[in-house]
């Protein structure tokens, strides 16, 4: 019920206080509850600590402007998702051609009409939606995607490839380092100095688990799809399965806890409920001998360095 009875969040940036009294007031009488930032710095300062579900923002502030606001936001793979709707008295076609580039999906002039926000705010509140629900869909089935602009700038990734990458870049900007990386392989097919036909790549990880990337297709205007597999994952679970006499799936939920994971994340990786990998849990402690993870990690990691 409270779900269902959920307000959206509409996260409101400009530096003008008259224009946040009156948006503020429009937004909340018309259902949305509002956040509220005087600049592009205090902006982010909120998305690191809540999610909104659209971004209303001013393009002309001193200091960080809306320009530049928007491409940090959506280098963010949290909230790049986040529709951005422009609110500017800026008209000229170079300013709206900047705030679409910047990752903006709408622009409205000042004075802002009422009627017309509302509209375009249910329009990419309803296109949003139908984005993120794609993406579960994706995420259920276990799939690890990530999406990225020509530019190299990630569009989304599911949480399964998001947790690959951490596990095989080991620090926070893995997911920008592959996008960068795909996002060069995708340049050099295009100039003909890699193999039209070659629809995979390999990309070195810095924990020495190697990925493959493998371009699915293009999937809107300058978006390219890209499944991403570790490229010794499979010979690793062969090993631990062969040295311990372990399942399939019992190789794979010993292959994360090797890499540190937790029982939750090892989850979402596998697509499995917390449940169920404490059930896998128990079958490994059984067969490897141990009492506990700390001492199935040390087995799994001895046999996985004999490589």
């Amino acid at each position: 019920m409270a779900e269902a009875n959920r307000r959206d969040i509409v996260l409101l940036v400009d530096d003008s206080p008259d224009a946040l009294g009156f948006l503020t007031e429009a937004l909340e009488a018309s259902g949305y509850s509002v956040l509220i930032a005087t600049s592009g710095h205090g902006a982010l300062q909120i998305v690191a600590r809540i999610s909104p579900d659209l971004i209303l923002l001013d393009a002309v502030m001193p200091g960080m402007d809306g320009f530049e606001t928007c491409r940090t936001l959506k280098a963010d793979p949290a909230v790049a998702q986040v529709p951005v709707i422009f609110m500017t008295g800026l008209t000229e076609t170079e300013h709206v051609v900047k705030a679409l580039e910047s990752g903006g999906v709408d622009y409205l002039t000042k004075p802002i009409n009422i009627d017309e926000l509302r509209a375009r705010i249910r329009v990419h509140l309803s296109n949003a939606r139908s984005a993120q629900s794609a993406r579960v869909a994706l995420d259920a089935a276990g799939r690890h995607l990530l999406a990225i602009r020509g530019d190299g700038q990630v569009h989304w990734t599911t949480p399964q490839a998001n947790r690959l990458i951490e596990t095989a870049i080991g620090h926070a900007d893995g997911i920008g380092e592959v996008a960068r990386a795909a996002a060069a392989w995708l340049s050099h097919r295009r100039a003909g100095t890699a193999q039209q036909a070659d629809t995979t790549f390999p990309f070195p990880g810095a924990t020495g688990l190697p990925l493959t990337l493998s371009l699915l297709g293009t999937i809107g205007t300058d978006e390219y799809l890209f499944r991403l597999t570790s490229a010794n994952r499979q010979s690793e679970d062969e090993m631990l399965r062969e040295r311990f006499g372990l399942t399939h799936r019992e190789s794979e939920v010993l292959l994360w806890i090797a890499n540190g994971k937790a029982n939750r994340d090892i989850g979402e990786i596998l697509g499995l409920s917390s449940r169920t990998v404490n059930k896998h849990l128990e079958q490994i402690y059984s067969k490897l001998g141990v009492e506990n993870r700390a001492s199935a990690a040390v087995k799994a990691a001895d046999v996985l360095r004999e490589t």
